[in-house]
């Protein structure tokens, strides 16, 4: 659906804003780019629909270059990318049904097909009732869901999102993620989704990549990045969301009792992995620490165990956990 092939963004004062970035995304994916203040996160959504020319490589739409087409075919092609803005961007001198009209106004598309067009998208949003007033007599999660309509007007088949929740309430921000999910699986959008917040990456997003300094420096499966992230700067990151572990578990280090780390996901969250693994090996088992999280597609969790029994026994225990996909890292080796 959208593919980057060493896209570089060098601005005029010869800051490069984007170092020689490669993705894929899928249709139908709600893919998120993560990072610091800075990153260039904004800088890299704006070449995906040309609001920024790129200094080299390759952007693809649907197999089409976007940075070889001509202005014209450019603004065609735009049409059926949406997108939505931290402060919304809203036409404070027209009224809210104005504002979801006025794309449709610029397409030349007739009156009545307006107006039809723009009941079912506040239908959609859920704020039937708002029509006739103002965007300064909204909410901040109002304005968003307008912006979010208006981004929609045209049937686009991708929508991207620049911090779209970064100025909202953290119960804004969830219903306005849900609103966004709901409406990717009605409209079967693909959605690029820009933040620095990584709990918006874990609830809706099924890929994600992280960016730091212009590059891309990780990116997975929204799981793969939460279970066992690579970088320093994504394990800043993940460490910022809520109910995630802050501090080290204080242990008691005990020669012949080794303790790791398991990490594990999907249904395996709710399998009796440790009693297995007590019976199998004769081993007790002290559980020290741990967590589930809920993705935005499914269970991931850790926990931090004592192994207490026969040495050898506890280095084959080792090495058959992950015969059952479940990650494991040896934190103290009981010497």
């Amino acid at each position: 659906m959208i593919k980057l092939e060493n896209v570089n963004k060098i601005y005029n004062n010869k800051f490069q804003a984007v170092k020689d970035v490669s993705l894929n995304i899928e249709k139908g994916e709600i893919f998120g780019i993560i990072g610091l203040s800075g990153a260039g996160k904004s800088s890299l959504i704006r070449l995906f629909n040309g609001l920024e020319s790129l200094n080299s490589g390759k952007i693809e739409i649907e197999g089409v270059d976007i940075s070889k087409l001509p202005k014209k075919d450019l603004l065609i092609k735009r049409k059926k990318i949406g997108m939505i803005f931290q402060h919304f961007n809203l036409l404070k001198s027209r009224t809210v049904r104005e504002n979801i009209a006025f794309p449709l106004e610029i397409d030349g598309w007739s009156k009545n097909k307006i107006i039809e067009r723009v009941d079912e998208l506040l239908k959609l949003v859920e704020l039937e009732d708002k029509g006739e007033v103002y965007p300064s007599q909204l909410s901040g999660g109002q304005k968003q869901r307008i912006a979010i309509a208006r981004a929609l007007a045209n049937n686009p088949k991708i929508l991207l999102s620049d911090e779209a929740t970064s100025a909202l309430d953290p119960k804004t921000t969830k219903s306005i993620l849900k609103l966004i999910k709901d409406i990717q699986s009605k409209m079967d959008l693909t959605v690029v989704l820009i933040t620095h917040q990584m709990e918006v990456i874990r609830e809706i997003c099924d890929k994600v990549a992280v960016m730091s300094k212009g590059e891309i420096i990780e990116t997975g499966k929204t799981y793969e990045i939460f279970l066992n992230p690579k970088t320093d700067v994504t394990k800043e990151l993940i460490s910022y969301v809520p109910h995630q572990e802050k501090e080290e578990i204080a242990y008691i280090k005990k020669p012949g009792n080794k303790i790791i780390k398991l990490m594990f996901l999907g249904s395996v969250a709710g399998d009796p992995i440790l009693s297995k693994a007590v019976r199998k090996f004769n081993l007790d088992i002290n559980v020290l620490g741990g967590a589930i999280d809920l993705l935005s597609t499914m269970q991931v969790g850790h926990l931090i165990v004592e192994l207490i029994g026969d040495i050898s026994q506890q280095d084959e225990a080792i090495k058959w956990f992950p015969n059952l996909d479940v990650g494991v890292e040896v934190i103290y080796n009981g010497i």
